[in-house]
């Protein structure tokens, strides 16, 4: 217990989970991953109408690959 004392940080927390209830055990851990996840400042990325229309034009390019080469399969 003295290494999770000493090598947690405010950047890298430790925890100490019971081990001998695996119940308890998962949900501790569930919690923690939730909380955690919380805290970060999670967003779409921002796009621009030329990135946007770039992605589109290989969404279409692949699509038709994917059709393409999906069809040579099937023959």
């Amino acid at each position: 217990m003295s290494s999770a004392l000493t090598c947690s940080t405010s950047n890298a927390p430790w925890y100490i989970v019971p081990a001998d209830d695996k119940e308890n055990a998962r949900l501790i851990v569930s919690q923690i991953i939730v909380d955690t996840l919380g805290k970060l400042d999670l967003r779409y990325p921002e796009s621009t109408a030329k990135r946007r229309r770039e992605l589109s034009e290989i969404r279409t390019q692949l699509d038709s690959e994917y059709t393409s080469s999906s069809s040579l399969h099937l023959t």
